[in-house]
């Protein structure tokens, strides 16, 4: 039987215009601010207008480390949220952003796929509403006004060999990992070594969506440290007097982005840090939000449950004042099968004793997601060829856990195929079962809660820190930076920093290559291994298949 592609799916979609989408959660049109037909900003004075309203359940969707097989995080979180529509319930789904880096490079689009994506597919994976764009201009307004206050003087008396704020553009090109700035002569100023990020790993993208209004969005801008002077004081944005501007550049990428499902759901899009190298969540306005409009609101945390669940628990509940009612965690059988060794071009083939042999990674996620006191269902994501042996193994693994495991076929069928993960989950939810906290106090030293994640959630001996990052640790405590959380920066193909070493890896060690204080937005960058916050393009990019066809339709970029 020949199945329609995502593309072709998402454009027969019956799309309700978004005033119609707004009015489900009780927002006026007035209060919305079009992009389109389809697509809309949430005023700010609306939101603050829905802050005395009772909270929905916060359910969190994760997964088992990604693999090229496959896993469907995105997709299922987007098929939980209409199979919670479809029992009756009132549901919002709240998701990131998507990158123009990783869309022309190797990941390709990010707006789940088959019978259960958001719409309008192409503009959420080109420039949407020009969020990404603003969060990029206001870093490179901040980056010329450190270059120019240097160049007309340097009241502030900073030292030009200890800039550590570095540059952004929202493309992978390594080309641009170190660069030298200002060459050419005097009247382009003084030279110095620079180095460019990409956007998503940018403090500020950090800020905008970890901030609660725009006076939040100022202070922590403000708070960010740019550079140190001879004496090691640190320089601040606000000391550049650049805080200001780059408010105004981001008062309309604050508002978060409300879209649909193709079922007609509510859904918000909003800010887009990768976990690998940020803290890999969507905005909390976003989240807050649709908290006070909706019963059950469906958010999901980037990559594998080590990195994205885990921030998600440390970083922003624990700074937002959040807590989740219950955890999903996305598996496979294709994925377990890869984990127990099998290659992809074989992976159609059934093999019951392979995916008992990969199932341990989704044993120690589910450890793991269960250490911070939350329920955790497993979501086992349907694929054409999963045999029904398969299925039945993993739910026996995950029973042996102590958890349940649900197989879900939103894919195929949409809500109708998630009817039964819906009903589960809403059960649990409303049982109020969970006894959120995470798994490190804010005033452990921040050398034992990088150790502390990279023991209890890596199950690695140990991190290992050479004298300077441990002295530059203990300086930042002594500035008061001490309760922050910490942000690992790590492959999300393993437990360990070998993007090679799947299943449930052991013995290993967590080198930290670099630390990083990322002042306003309230956490510090553990940067691991050989993680890299400006990627590269692989050897033949998607973008060399991306093309405009007779039409005038984008092919290429799902």
């Amino acid at each position: 039987m020949a199945y329609k592609t995502d593309i072709q799916i998402a454009r027969e979609a019956n799309k309700l215009k978004i005033q119609e989408i707004g009015a489900k959660l009780g927002i006026p049109e007035d209060d919305l601010l079009p992009y389109g037909h389809d697509k809309a900003k949430v005023s700010q004075s609306f939101i603050n207008g829905v802050q005395d309203r009772d909270n929905g359940k916060l359910i969190l969707v994760t997964a088992i480390n990604p693999t090229p097989a496959g896993e469907g995080k995105t997709t299922t979180t987007v098929g939980l949220g209409d199979g919670l529509n479809r029992i009756g319930k009132k549901a919002a789904i709240c998701i990131r952003e998507a990158s123009l880096g990783p869309n022309f490079g190797m990941k390709g689009g990010a707006a789940g796929g088959g019978h259960a994506q958001i719409v309008p597919m192409e503009d959420m994976n080109l420039h949407f509403t020009g969020d990404f764009h603003a969060i990029t201009s206001a870093h490179a307004l901040l980056s010329a006004m450190i270059d120019n206050h240097i160049y007309w003087g340097n009241e502030l008396d900073i030292d030009q060999r200890r800039i550590v704020w570095r540059r952004v553009v929202d493309m992978n090109d390594r080309a641009l990992r170190q660069v030298n700035v200002s060459l050419g002569g005097v009247s382009n100023g003084f030279p110095r070594e620079d180095g460019f990020d990409i956007t998503v790993a940018s403090e500020v993208m950090a800020i905008l969506c970890l901030s609660n209004d725009l006076s939040d969005l100022q202070k922590r801008l403000g708070d960010m440290i740019v550079a140190y002077r001879r004496d090691r004081t640190p320089v601040f944005a606000r000391d550049l007097k650049a805080d200001g501007a780059m408010t105004v550049l981001l008062k309309d990428a604050m508002q978060p982005n409300l879209v649909q499902t193709l079922e007609n759901n509510p859904a918000f899009v909003h800010g887009g840090p990768f976990a690998n190298i940020a803290h890999g969540c969507n905005s909390v306005i976003a989240t807050k939000t649709a908290l006070k409009l909706a019963d059950y609101v469906v958010t999901e945390a980037g990559f594998g449950a080590d990195l994205g669940a885990e921030k998600f628990m440390n970083i922003k509940c624990r700074k937002a004042g959040l807590a989740p009612a219950v955890v999903v965690c996305v598996a496979t059988v294709r994925a377990m099968k890869m984990n127990g060794g099998v290659a992809k071009a074989d992976l159609g083939t059934e093999n019951v004793e392979a995916v008992r042999q990969g199932c341990p990674n989704l044993g120690r996620h589910i450890e793991n997601l269960k250490s911070f006191g939350v329920p955790v269902v497993v979501a086992i994501n349907h694929f054409l060829t999963d045999t029904d042996a398969e299925v039945q193994a993993i739910k026996d693994f995950v029973a042996s856990m102590g958890a349940e495991a649900i197989l879900s076929r939103h894919w195929e069928l949409g809500s109708e195929g998630s009817e039964a993960l819906a009903t589960r989950v809403a059960e649990i939810a409303d049982a109020d079962t969970a006894n959120f906290a995470p798994i490190y106090p804010d005033d452990m030293p921040l050398a034992d809660k990088i150790q502390t994640i990279c023991q209890k959630i890596y199950r690695a001996d140990a991190a290992t820190m050479d004298d300077k990052i441990l002295k530059q640790l203990r300086d930042w405590e002594e500035q008061g930076y001490g309760d922050l959380p910490v942000c690992m920066a790590k492959t999300q193909y393993s437990f360990s920093t070998d993007p090679t070493q799947r299943g449930a890896p052991t013995g290993h060690r967590v080198p930290v290559r670099e630390v990083r204080l990322s002042a306003g937005a309230g956490f510090v960058v553990a940067v691991c291994g050989e993680i890299m916050t400006m990627p590269g393009l692989p050897r033949h990019p998607s973008a060399e298949t991306i093309k405009l066809n007779a039409d005038g339709q984008i092919e290429g970029l799902f």
